[in-house]
């Protein structure tokens, strides 16, 4: 496609904003970057290390291994995304577990870590024709994205989608639990004194708690089209 631009969707822990920006890469012929699942990556391997758990979070140690941790993506044909793979290790389905997730926002609120990932990212959107989701893409990686969406949904509506999701993997788990997770999530994705979760002045808002996924995909296409 000619005029290639930059897409930047941020917003709360699930509200599809992998889901939205997969197939919005996938109808462009983009690239899809998950920098959510960089983080997981992140915290996955400071839990395999012992430097984080429920009650403890080592993050000097962390830190004095950052230089260790190797990430990239992989297209994957058979699933139509790429996974990601830390230290040449596919690692996509051990990220989502529930218990990164109750890890992910803590490690993503160090500032260390925000920079050498924040670096990563800048450099994947040299080129452009790309759609990057996650928490500061539109504040912080790609200021001038020629589209910015903020996606926002009631935390009961994404503790219900989370809850099926897991369920639907197999994965025991109660909805309080999940609900739990989502609200904690936020306090900490929108307090963090490095980055936090705020919508970028110039993105446009999608409050899809009574949208579904093929809705949320039109209403953001039909604006991303105006500058292709």
């Amino acid at each position: 496609m000619k005029n290639k631009i930059t897409i930047a969707i941020d917003g709360y822990s699930s509200t599809g904003k992998s889901t939205l920006a997969k197939r919005l890469a996938k109808k462009l012929g983009y690239i899809y970057v998950d920098t959510g699942a960089m983080y997981r990556a992140v915290s996955f391997y400071a839990m395999k290390k012992g430097f984080i758990g429920k009650d403890f979070f080592l993050k000097e140690a962390l830190l004095e291994c950052l230089n260790e941790i190797e990430l990239e993506f992989k297209y994957n044909s058979a699933l139509g995304f790429s996974e990601i793979y830390l230290n040449r290790e596919n690692i996509e389905n051990e990220i989502r577990s529930i218990e990164v997730s109750n890890m992910v926002s803590r490690v993503a609120a160090i500032s260390e870590v925000r920079k050498k990932l924040v670096e990563q990212q800048q450099q994947m959107g040299l080129n452009k024709g790309i759609v990057m989701d996650g928490r500061d893409i539109g504040t912080v990686v790609f200021k001038n994205a020629e589209w910015k969406f903020f996606m926002t949904a009631s935390a009961d509506k994404r503790a219900k989608r989370r809850y099926k999701e897991m369920l639907d993997k197999g994965t025991k788990i109660s909805y309080e639990e999940v609900l739990e997770n989502v609200v904690n999530r936020d306090l900490i994705d929108t307090t963090r004194e490095d980055s936090p979760l705020v919508k970028a002045k110039d993105a446009i808002e999608i409050d899809n708690s009574n949208l579904g996924i093929e809705e949320t995909f039109e209403k953001v296409y039909a604006y991303v089209k105006k500058k292709i």
